[in-house]
C-alpha cells in the first residue's frame, strides 16, 4: 500500500479494470447456465434413476458433487465480478477526482484579489502528495495559498491512501472468494467490497473519540466508501462513537479569506508597536469587564503570539445571536427535500432496507456577525465561513415504510487576523488603520485559525410529507461541555506575557 503513489492514479488505466469486471460478469452467466443445467438435468437423472448398486452409489456421488462444483464455481465468479465491478467504480471516482483537484489547483484563482496563484502537485515520501507554487515571489507565500496548499496535500493524499486501500480490500476478497485449494471452487463471497471494509470501519468506530489522527482519517475513508446499506449498519450500531470520531466533520476547503497581514516578524519593532500592544491589552481587559469575553480572549489570543488554533463554542455562537440560527436552519431548510429524496430513492434502490448518506451544503455567502447583532461576536469573529454536515437516513417503520430523518451538526471556521486597511475605536482609546496587522509583521502578535462544531442535532425529514417543524435548538452553553470559562481560558494561557518596552 505504501508504494502506491500519486503518480500511479493519475497514470492508471482503468479500462483493463473495467473489462476484467464485464468479462467476469459474462462468465458467471455463462456458469450459472452450466449450474442450473447440472442441477436440472443431470443430478435429477440421476437422482431418479431406477438403479441400485455400488455403481450407482458411486455415480450419484460423483454427480451430486460435480453440480455442486458448477454452483460454487458460478458464486465464485460472481464474488470475483462483483469486487471488480466495485474496485473500478471507486477507482475511477477517485482518479477523477483528483484530476479535477489538480487541475483546479494549477488553475488558481485569478479573480480574487489578490489573485491565488497556480500550484503544482507532485509525489511525496511514503505515498503523500507535495503541493509548491509554481512561481516564487519576493514577499514569500501568504497565509491563504498556505492554507490553500495544505488543503491539496492533505486531500490529494486523503484520495491516494484511499485507492491503496480499496486495492489492498480488492485483492484481499479476491484471494478469500478463490480460496488456496485450485481443485475447490466456493469460498468467501461478496456482493461489493463492503465485506472487506465494513468490518475494519466497525473495529475503528469502535475507539470513538480516541482514535488517533491517521485512524480518524481511515475511518473517513471508509465511511465515504461504504455503501448506503452498509453505512447504515455501522451508523445504527455505532452512531455516538462515529460522532466523537468525527465523521461529520466538514471536508470543504478551510482557508483564509484574505492573504493575511503578510510574514510574521518580517519587520523590526519599535516603540509605536510597543504602544499598540499595551492599548489593545487595555481594550480586551476592558472587554472582558464589559461581557464581552470571545472578543476578549480572541484578541488576548492575538497578542499571545503563540498561533495556536482555538475552539468556537458554536453552539453559543447560535445562542447569543439568533441570526445566525436562523442561518443554520436555513441552510438545512435550503437541502432538505434534495437530501429527503436521495434517501427515499436508496432506500427504494435497496429493497426497503435501511440506508445511511452522508450530507454536506453550505450557502454562497458565509455569515457576518454585524456590531449591531452583537459587538461581542463582531469583534471576536467578525465574517465567517460555516456549513452543515450530516447524516440522512432511511429505515423502514412497522409498516415497512421509510422513516427518514437527519443527524447533523453546524461548523464554523474563520482566520484571525486584522486587515491592513483597518484599525478600530473602542472607548477613549484609537488605534489608527494598520496598526494591529503591524502587530503580526513585527513579531509582537500572531494570526491564528479558528474552528468549532456545534452539538450534534436530530431532525425528521418527513415520510409521506417533508416535515415543516422548526429545527432543534442550540445546546444551552450553560451546561457544562459549553463553560465560557474554559472557552476563556483557553486564550489566557498560552504563554501571553505582560508587554515590554522595546529593548528592554
Amino acid at each position: 500500500m505504501g508504494n502506491f503513489t500519486y503518480s500511479d492514479l493519475m497514470a492508471m488505466d482503468l479500462g483493463k479494470l473495467g473489462t476484467a469486471a464485464a468479462d467476469w460478469k459474462t462468465m458467471a452467466g455463462e456458469l450459472a447456465k452450466l449450474a442450473a443445467s447440472a442441477r436440472d438435468g443431470l443430478t435429477a437423472k440421476s437422482e431418479g434413476a431406477q438403479w441400485t448398486g455400488v455403481n450407482a452409489d458411486v455415480t450419484r456421488d460423483f454427480v451430486r458433487k460435480t453440480a455442486k462444483e458448477f454452483g460454487d464455481l458460478q458464486s465464485e465468479a460472481e464474488s470475483i465480478a462483483a469486487v471488480l465491478s466495485d474496485a473500478h467504480t471507486e477507482l475511477t471516482a477517485y482518479q477523477k477526482q483528483a484530476k479535477s483537484l489538480t487541475e483546479e489547483a494549477r488553475r488558481g484563482d485569478p479573480d480574487h484579489k489578490p489573485p491565488d496563484p497556480g500550484l503544482f502537485i507532485t509525489d511525496g515520501p511514503n505515498g503523500t502528495v507535495k503541493v509548491m507554487e509554481m512561481l516564487c515571489t519576493p514577499e514569500g507565500t501568504n497565509q491563504r495559498t498556505k492554507d490553500y496548499m495544505q488543503y491539496y496535500a492533505e486531500t490529494l493524499t486523503g484520495i491516494v491512501q484511499h485507492a491503496a486501500e480499496v486495492d489492498a480490500a480488492a485483492v484481499s476478497a479476491l484471494r478469500k472468494s478463490h480460496g488456496n485449494d485450485p481443485n475447490n471452487a466456493g469460498h468467501a463471497t461478496y456482493t461489493s467490497l463492503d465485506g472487506e471494509q465494513l468490518p475494519r470501519a466497525k473495529e475503528l468506530a469502535s475507539k470513538g473519540g480516541k482514535s488517533n489522527a491517521a485512524e480518524r482519517a481511515e475511518l473517513q475513508r471508509l465511511w465515504e466508501s461504504l455503501s448506503p446499506e452498509a453505512r447504515a449498519t455501522l451508523w445504527l450500531e455505532k452512531k455516538d462513537d462515529l460522532v466523537a470520531a468525527g465523521v461529520l466533520s466538514p471536508t470543504a476547503p478551510q482557508v483564509a479569506a484574505d492573504a493575511g497581514a503578510g510574514r510574521h516578524g518580517s519587520e523590526s519593532s519599535g516603540f509605536d508597536e510597543w504602544l499598540t500592544k499595551r492599548k489593545m491589552e487595555a481594550i480586551a481587559e476592558g472587554a472582558d469587564w464589559k461581557g464581552m469575553t470571545d472578543a476578549s480572549r480572541h484578541m488576548s489570543h492575538y497578542l499571545g503570539n503563540s498561533g495556536k488554533p482555538m475552539d468556537l463554542p458554536v453552539d453559543k455562537m447560535m445562542e447569543d445571536v439568533p441570526e445566525f440560527k436562523e442561518y443554520v436552519d436555513e441552510t438545512v431548510r435550503l437541502n432538505q427535500d434534495s437530501w429527503r429524496q436521495q434517501a427515499l430513492d436508496e432506500f427504494q434502490k435497496n429493497g426497503g432496507q435501511p440506508v445511511a448518506i452522508p450530507v454536506q451544503a453550505r450557502q454562497k455567502d458565509g455569515f457576518y456577525f454585524a456590531e449591531d447583532l452583537d459587538s461581542n461576536w463582531f469583534y471576536a469573529v467578525g465574517g465567517t465561513n460555516s456549513n452543515v454536515t450530516g447524516v440522512v437516513t432511511a429505515v423502514p417503520d412497522a409498516d415497512g415504510k421509510p422513516k427518514i430523518s437527519i443527524d447533523y451538526q453546524a461548523n464554523v471556521w474563520d482566520r484571525y487576523n486584522w486587515d491592513k486597511d483597518k484599525g478600530v475605536d473602542i472607548g477613549p482609546l484609537n488605534i489608527p488603520d494598520g496598526d494591529m496587522a503591524k502587530l503580526h509583521r513585527t513579531g509582537n502578535a500572531q494570526e491564528f485559525d479558528m474552528s468549532g462544531s456545534s452539538s450534534v442535532k436530530h431532525y425528521d425529514l418527513g415520510s409521506a410529507q417533508p416535515n415543516g417543524d422548526p429545527l432543534p435548538s442550540p445546546d444551552d452553553s450553560r451546561d457544562g461541555r459549553l463553560n465560557p470559562g474554559r472557552e476563556q481560558r483557553q486564550g489566557r494561557t498560552d504563554g501571553t506575557e505582560p508587554s515590554r518596552m522595546p529593548d528592554e
